[in-house]
Protein backbone atom coordinates (compact mmCIF):
# COMPACT_ATOMS: atom_id res chain seq x y z
CA UNK A 1 0.00 0.00 0.00
CA UNK A 2 1.81 3.23 -0.71
CA UNK A 3 0.65 6.35 0.93
CA UNK A 4 0.70 9.90 -0.03
CA UNK A 5 1.47 13.09 2.15
CA UNK A 6 -1.35 13.74 4.53
CA UNK A 7 -2.14 10.06 4.36
CA UNK A 8 -3.92 8.03 7.36
CA UNK A 9 -3.11 4.43 8.19
CA UNK A 10 -5.70 2.33 6.96
CA UNK A 11 -8.09 0.29 9.79
CA UNK A 12 -6.56 -2.97 9.07
CA UNK A 13 -7.28 -6.35 11.30
CA UNK A 14 -3.76 -7.87 13.29
CA UNK A 15 -2.62 -10.91 11.22
CA UNK A 16 -2.67 -13.76 13.42
CA UNK A 17 0.33 -14.69 14.59
CA UNK A 18 3.40 -16.94 12.91
CA UNK A 19 5.71 -19.45 14.67
CA UNK A 20 8.90 -18.51 16.37
CA UNK A 21 11.89 -19.04 15.25
CA UNK A 22 13.06 -21.19 11.72
CA UNK A 23 14.82 -19.31 9.84
CA UNK A 24 18.05 -20.12 8.42
CA UNK A 25 21.14 -18.59 9.48
CA UNK A 26 22.88 -16.96 6.78
CA UNK A 27 26.49 -17.38 6.00
CA UNK A 28 27.19 -14.71 3.19
CA UNK A 29 27.27 -11.11 2.80
CA UNK A 30 25.99 -8.27 0.52
CA UNK A 31 27.31 -6.77 -2.00
CA UNK A 32 29.35 -3.50 -0.73
CA UNK A 33 29.97 -1.88 -4.02
CA UNK A 34 25.76 -1.78 -4.36
CA UNK A 35 22.98 0.11 -2.66
CA UNK A 36 21.21 -2.22 -0.90
CA UNK A 37 17.59 -1.32 0.57
CA UNK A 38 14.66 -2.87 2.12
CA UNK A 39 11.15 -1.49 1.90
CA UNK A 40 8.34 -1.95 4.30
CA UNK A 41 5.42 -1.43 2.55
CA UNK A 42 2.63 -0.67 5.69
CA UNK A 43 -0.78 -0.04 6.67
CA UNK A 44 0.37 3.38 7.03
CA UNK A 45 2.60 3.76 3.92
CA UNK A 46 5.49 2.69 2.82
CA UNK A 47 9.77 3.36 3.84
CA UNK A 48 12.63 2.50 2.47
CA UNK A 49 16.14 1.34 5.25
CA UNK A 50 19.47 2.10 3.02
CA UNK A 51 21.73 -0.93 4.77
CA UNK A 52 24.57 -0.32 6.04
CA UNK A 53 26.83 -2.65 4.41
CA UNK A 54 29.92 -1.33 5.59
CA UNK A 55 29.67 -1.50 9.25
CA UNK A 56 26.87 -4.11 9.89
CA UNK A 57 27.84 -6.44 7.14
CA UNK A 58 26.69 -9.31 9.29
CA UNK A 59 23.84 -7.77 10.36
CA UNK A 60 22.71 -6.37 7.34
CA UNK A 61 22.73 -9.70 5.72
CA UNK A 62 20.41 -11.49 8.09
CA UNK A 63 18.09 -8.47 7.49
CA UNK A 64 18.07 -9.35 3.86
CA UNK A 65 17.89 -13.21 4.46
CA UNK A 66 15.04 -12.41 6.33
CA UNK A 67 13.30 -10.12 3.91
CA UNK A 68 13.67 -12.40 1.08
CA UNK A 69 12.15 -15.29 3.34
CA UNK A 70 8.95 -12.97 4.20
CA UNK A 71 9.90 -13.54 7.32
CA UNK A 72 8.76 -10.07 7.89
CA UNK A 73 5.56 -10.09 5.99
CA UNK A 74 2.20 -9.76 7.88
CA UNK A 75 3.83 -8.65 10.98
CA UNK A 76 2.85 -5.80 12.99
CA UNK A 77 5.06 -3.27 15.14
CA UNK A 78 4.22 -4.41 18.42
CA UNK A 79 5.65 -1.57 20.21
CA UNK A 80 5.35 2.34 19.47
CA UNK A 81 6.69 4.84 21.95
CA UNK A 82 6.09 8.39 20.64
CA UNK A 83 9.01 10.54 20.65
CA UNK A 84 11.34 7.35 21.02
CA UNK A 85 10.87 4.58 18.64
CA UNK A 86 8.56 2.27 16.43
CA UNK A 87 9.23 -1.66 17.08
CA UNK A 88 8.44 -4.64 14.34
CA UNK A 89 10.13 -7.78 13.08
CA UNK A 90 8.68 -10.14 15.84
CA UNK A 91 6.51 -13.41 14.13
CA UNK A 92 4.77 -13.59 17.08
CA UNK A 93 3.80 -10.39 17.34
CA UNK A 94 4.63 -10.12 21.62
CA UNK A 95 8.02 -8.72 21.42
CA UNK A 96 9.11 -11.91 23.00
CA UNK A 97 9.83 -13.90 19.12
CA UNK A 98 12.56 -13.83 16.65
CA UNK A 99 14.19 -16.05 13.83
CA UNK A 100 15.49 -18.95 15.80
CA UNK A 101 19.03 -17.39 15.76
CA UNK A 102 21.56 -14.63 16.83
CA UNK A 103 24.27 -12.85 15.33
CA UNK A 104 26.57 -10.75 17.59
CA UNK A 105 28.18 -7.77 15.84
CA UNK A 106 28.64 -4.72 17.90
CA UNK A 107 28.04 -1.56 17.05
CA UNK A 108 30.83 1.15 17.28
CA UNK A 109 31.46 2.86 20.43
CA UNK A 110 30.52 6.57 18.98
CA UNK A 111 26.86 5.01 17.72
CA UNK A 112 24.87 7.57 18.32
CA UNK A 113 20.51 6.46 17.78
CA UNK A 114 19.16 9.59 16.14
CA UNK A 115 15.78 10.32 14.02
CA UNK A 116 15.56 7.72 10.94
CA UNK A 117 18.70 5.31 12.17
CA UNK A 118 17.40 1.77 12.15
CA UNK A 119 18.46 -0.72 14.46
CA UNK A 120 18.32 -4.34 16.05
CA UNK A 121 16.49 -4.96 19.32
CA UNK A 122 18.18 -7.31 22.09
CA UNK A 123 17.35 -7.95 25.84
CA UNK A 124 18.88 -5.73 28.24
CA UNK A 125 20.69 -9.09 29.61
CA UNK A 126 22.58 -9.78 26.10
CA UNK A 127 25.71 -8.85 24.74
CA UNK A 128 26.22 -5.34 22.73
CA UNK A 129 24.89 -5.78 19.52
CA UNK A 130 23.35 -9.27 19.53
CA UNK A 131 20.28 -9.00 17.09
CA UNK A 132 17.55 -11.60 15.91
CA UNK A 133 14.84 -10.41 14.38
CA UNK A 134 13.50 -7.25 15.50
CA UNK A 135 14.41 -3.82 15.03
CA UNK A 136 13.52 -0.56 15.87
CA UNK A 137 13.14 2.77 13.97
CA UNK A 138 14.15 5.97 16.07
CA UNK A 139 11.48 9.02 15.77
CA UNK A 140 13.30 11.14 18.36
CA UNK A 141 15.98 14.21 17.74
CA UNK A 142 18.32 11.74 19.65
CA UNK A 143 16.90 8.75 21.59
CA UNK A 144 20.00 8.89 24.04
CA UNK A 145 21.00 5.04 24.21
CA UNK A 146 24.05 3.73 24.90
CA UNK A 147 25.82 1.68 21.70
CA UNK A 148 24.21 -1.33 22.93
CA UNK A 149 22.27 -1.84 19.47
CA UNK A 150 23.21 -3.26 16.25
CA UNK A 151 22.73 -0.31 13.53
CA UNK A 152 21.56 -1.95 10.25
CA UNK A 153 20.85 1.39 8.67
CA UNK A 154 19.08 4.31 7.86
CA UNK A 155 15.32 5.50 6.93
CA UNK A 156 16.25 6.98 3.10
CA UNK A 157 12.87 6.71 2.09
CA UNK A 158 8.69 7.27 3.70
CA UNK A 159 10.30 9.22 7.24
CA UNK A 160 6.46 10.92 6.72
CA UNK A 161 5.23 6.91 7.04
CA UNK A 162 7.23 6.22 10.13
CA UNK A 163 5.77 9.43 11.51
CA UNK A 164 2.19 8.24 11.22
CA UNK A 165 3.01 4.47 12.65
CA UNK A 166 4.26 6.73 15.65
CA UNK A 167 1.51 8.83 16.22
CA UNK A 168 -0.30 5.18 16.82
CA UNK A 169 1.74 4.97 20.03
CA UNK A 170 0.65 4.90 23.18
CA UNK A 171 1.96 5.58 26.84
CA UNK A 172 1.39 2.10 27.38
CA UNK A 173 3.93 1.40 24.58
CA UNK A 174 1.15 -0.78 22.99
CA UNK A 175 -0.02 0.44 19.16
CA UNK A 176 -3.75 2.11 20.04
CA UNK A 177 -4.49 0.01 16.62
CA UNK A 178 -2.92 -2.71 14.57
CA UNK A 179 -0.06 -1.52 12.34
CA UNK A 180 1.15 -4.00 9.95
CA UNK A 181 3.72 -5.26 7.88
CA UNK A 182 2.32 -6.25 4.67
CA UNK A 183 5.10 -7.04 2.43
CA UNK A 184 9.06 -5.81 2.79
CA UNK A 185 11.14 -6.63 -0.38
CA UNK A 186 15.13 -6.18 -0.41
CA UNK A 187 17.04 -4.47 -3.54
CA UNK A 188 20.83 -3.87 -4.55
CA UNK A 189 21.40 -1.94 -7.21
Amino acid sequence: MSAHPGATCADVQAPKPKADGGATKPTGRLDESKTNTVTFETSCGDFTVTLDVKDAPRGSASVASLVRAGFFDHTVFHRIVPGFVIQGGDPTGTGQGGPGYQIVEAPPAAAKYTRGVVAMAKKPDEPAGTSGSQFFVVTADDAGLPPDYAIIGTVTKGMSTVKRIESLGSPSEQPSRPVVITKATFSAR
